[in-house]
């Protein structure tokens, strides 16, 4: 890959027009995305959602792995396109730099030092040998923010061990508090290590570029997923430091709320969650069982998941009678929180998630398309729109090195 530089620039030969509304809050941020499998590019996700301009860097030879994953959307002329790869890098470019050959290295910093933020979630030390750390791009770029996304952060014992989901999940204590009570452990059917991370990074690097925007230096984030998972387990540990014993696995229930489980009705699952006095009161009147407001073993809410155990085996004998429509019924009726336990298959068609607005229908590079979840949050002034296209590998790179750069790229 060769490149010139180019004296003027040719809106008509130059650049395919935006679709960005200038509204976007982070529009007219660069962001460079060294994004591997999930964390880095859910990251790098949603700052291109809310407007950021996102160039991914791929290597040569399939670029990031989950463009192998399944499950693909295929077309007979076009090929097939990986639906998991698409669910995370909408809203990007994609442009491909052997690292290994010296002026495409020379490109790729250069980009780098036109970025405002750098997103790396490469193994601790993969970036250091090729001159793209933080330290290395803040000499010349003092304004920069860099976050680097890793299982077990820069420093200490675990710094260059390879994580993946599961293991944060195992490591961080996550699991031993996931599944039934008399079950194993069980890791959390999403890959909550992954997305946890990418949602503080990129809260991070949002907080960081403010603090830039408003004369502020550029920062390095050290953004561990086994921290994130830490912070989001804020009353699993307050309760261990509380107590002085980890907490243990409880199934659908909770340690200090019940009835707040799911329970079995006569054809499926539902939940209720009677978190106070008046939605126990309720939940006794629904099921006929009014000695229980006054029985001592549950009489308060501490006494309630002290004694749920025995409280679940009662309940369940009744909710057993009818269908869980039935039940789902009365106890809306009585302003109890309730809820069918759903697949996704039944959470994404239901009117209550239609309302929210945030199933888009997204076009593919192969000329397919698909239903992705939007960004979830609503804003004034500013509609999540998919603007770009998952892109294919290397897609953009004449493109972007001609917009950043200000070089023409010759074949």
């Amino acid at each position: 890959m060769r490149i010139y530089n180019k004296e003027e620039k040719n809106g008509a030969d130059h650049l395919e027009e935006s679709k960005q509304n200038l509204t976007k809050p982070l529009t007219g941020i660069k962001v460079v995305e060294f994004g591997q499998i999930a964390a880095g590019p859910f990251t790098g996700m949603l700052l291109a959602d809310l407007g950021a301009d996102v160039i991914k860097i791929e290597r040569p030879n399939g670029g990031d792995g989950m463009r192998a994953w399944p499950p693909f959307i295929e077309n007979s002329q076009y090929g097939e396109y990986s639906a998991n790869f698409s669910s995370l890098n909408r809203n990007k470019r994609s442009i491909v730099i052997d690292f290994n050959n010296e002026e495409e290295l020379k490109i790729l910093k250069k980009l780098c030092l036109q970025a405002d933020v750098v997103v790396e979630n490469f193994r601790p030390g993969v970036l250091e040998k090729f001159g793209l750390l933080y330290d290395d791009l803040s000499k010349e770029h003092a304004h920069l923010v860099y976050c680097s996304i890793s299982g077990y952060g820069q420093e200490g014992p675990y710094a260059k061990k390879g994580a993946f989901d599961v293991t944060i999940q195992a490591f961080s204590g996550l699991m031993s508090v996931t599944g039934e009570e008399d079950g194993p452990p069980v890791k959390c059917g999403v890959p909550i290590a992954d997305f946890a991370v990418g949602l503080y990074a990129a809260y991070s690097i949002v907080a960081s570029v403010l603090k830039v925007k408003q004369g502020g230096k550029g920062t390095y984030i050290d953004c561990s997923m086994l921290g994130s998972v830490l912070g989001i387990s804020a009353l699993q540990t307050s309760e261990y430091y509380g107590k002085g014993e980890p907490p243990n696995r409880l199934g659908t229930a909770h340690p200090r709320n019940a009835p707040y489980q799911a329970f079995q009705g006569s054809d499926k699952p539902f939940v209720i969650a009677a978190g106070n006095a008046k939605l126990w009161y309720q939940v006794c009147k629904a099921t006929n069982l009014t000695d229980l407001i006054d029985d001592p073993r549950f009489i308060t809410q501490r006494l309630r998941a002290k004694n749920q155990k025995e409280l679940q085996s009662i309940l369940e004998k009744v909710f057993v009678t009818k269908k869980a429509a039935e039940w789902m019924a009365e106890f809306e009726k009585r302003g109890v929180p309730t809820s069918p336990v759903n697949d996704f298959a039944e959470a994404l068609a239901s009117p209550i998630t239609h309302s929210l607005n945030i199933l888009k229908e997204m076009n593919l590079p192969n000329g397919e398309s698909i239903t992705a979840v939007g960004f979830p949050v609503k804003m004034t002034d500013y509609e999540f729109e998919i603007y770009r296209i998952p892109p294919k590998l290397g897609e953009h790179n004449e493109q972007v090195i001609e917009e950043w750069l200000g070089h023409k790229v010759v074949k």
